[in-house]
């Protein structure tokens, strides 16, 4: 239990960025989909 402290930092650590960039790719995607034309969007 010497490690416990730094082991379940790490892991808050990890998943916080992993979160972050997530919601940052999200909001980059809604914000450029706003200008993207319906040829741009085969999707939709």
């Amino acid at each position: 239990m010497d490690h416990a402290s730094f082991i379940i930092g790490s892991w808050v650590l990890t998943f916080a960025s992993v979160a972050a960039y997530a919601v940052y790719v999200i909001r980059r995607g809604r914000e450029l989909s706003k200008n993207a034309t319906s040829e741009e969007m085969p999707w939709t």
